[in-house]
């Protein structure tokens, strides 16, 4: 079967992957409203393209935090590749390379950052998850910098793990030949079998709960990189990202993984990019199959956006190959959107070239 759109990928890994490998890449928290949301907000954003504009020249390049892209496209931290493919971190490190973006290299990755950075230059990530012993967490950041990764993409929203009903049902746990390669040598390695979900266990002995805005000021003592603050979906907690010194700041719901029936992300994105004042840059994560998305997206004030079930998708699907086919899909979609709708560089993309569900009273207004 020929694939022409991102979104076709899903249906192959679902033949392809165990059940339990598959239903925890896909499902989201308790009754996936959110899930199901993050997609479906994006149709509720139209186009007002502007015609008989020179778009013989497009020019997709941006930067993000003084690192120059090809694109406003990258990837986001997804946990445990190789339960998808055999080279799981390793392909989509070349992947992304090839298309000269950014990859964010899970916390719970399968492949540690030095082996991620062993295939080769590239511009990388490094999510983190704050774990009870914070000498664990200086380590992780010290390897990270080490491999020659340049920010760390701090995951707030995550106390405790979401209520992933699929993962209970299944028992999930990572596969016995796996381990999460960033802490096998600190004996963290591995994860028991439950009568629940493995992974939520892990977490709960594990992660921080604690976890506060004062651990971003920590943070910062140990490390010279960017943080960037991951989960953040109101302009309240913009502002508080803004005040502790944080370099940027990822819109996201965590794939609706964790609160069930919090909004799409695409829906409070202009909330937060208004509260951030331009002082920070607020990239979007979550729900993006199209490079349309990618145009709404950067219309309501986002520098950029990251990807993650598209890779893990198309990575089970057809390995580096799948992941290279995936970012070139988007980036083609996205250039053609731009085409249509008269922008020849993203910063001629602006909130005139789209109209939302919410502006329509203000645009429309009764006779």
């Amino acid at each position: 079967m020929e694939i022409t759109n991102v979104s076709e990928y899903e249906a192959i890994a679902k033949q392809k992957l165990p059940k339990m490998v598959y239903d925890y890449y896909a499902s989201g928290a308790e009754d996936q409203w959110t899930l199901k949301e993050n997609q479906h907000a994006f149709s509720r954003i139209l186009f007002r393209p502007r015609i008989l504009i020179d778009v013989s020249k497009i020019d997709l390049r941006t930067t993000v935090l003084g690192f120059n892209i090809s694109m406003p496209i990258m990837i986001a931290p997804t946990a445990m590749q190789k339960m998808a493919h055999p080279e799981g971190e390793y392909a989509t490190a070349r992947a992304t390379a090839a298309a000269d973006t950014i990859m964010t290299l899970s916390s719970w990755a399968t492949s540690s950052a030095q082996e991620v950075a062993s295939t080769g230059p590239g511009i990388r990530f490094f999510q983190l998850y704050v774990y009870k012993d914070r000498s664990v967490v200086t380590q992780l950041v010290r390897r990270a910098e080490r491999a020659g990764f340049k920010a760390i993409v701090l995951t707030v929203d995550t106390p405790r793990l979401g209520r992933r009903e699929a993962d209970i049902k299944n028992r999930f746990v990572l596969p016995p030949h796996l381990t999460l390669k960033n802490f096998e040598d600190l004996f963290l390695g591995k994860m028991d079998k439950t009568n629940d979900s493995g992974l939520a266990s892990y977490v709960a002995g594990q992660v921080d709960q604690s976890l506060s805005w004062k651990d971003v000021k920590w943070l910062q003592t140990i490390t010279k990189l960017p943080i960037l603050v991951k989960g953040v979906i109101t302009a309240e907690d913009a502002r508080l990202a803004v005040q502790y010194g944080a370099a940027g700041i990822v819109v996201s719901n965590h794939g609706a993984r964790q609160l069930d029936y919090v909004p799409a992300t695409i829906m409070v994105l202009e909330e937060v990019v208004k509260a951030a004042q331009g002082r920070i840059p607020v990239f979007l994560d979550g729900g993006v199959r199209r490079g349309t998305d990618v145009f709404k997206a950067l219309a309501l004030g986002a520098s950029g956006v990251f990807i993650g079930r598209p890779v893990v998708f198309s990575l089970a699907a057809d390995g580096e190959a799948g992941v290279r086919k995936v970012l070139q899909m988007l980036r083609d979609e996205f250039e053609l959107t731009m085409a249509l709708s008269g922008c020849r560089s993203l910063k001629e993309i602006t909130r005139d070239h789209i109209v939302t569900e919410w502006d329509r009273p203000r645009i429309a207004p009764r006779l």
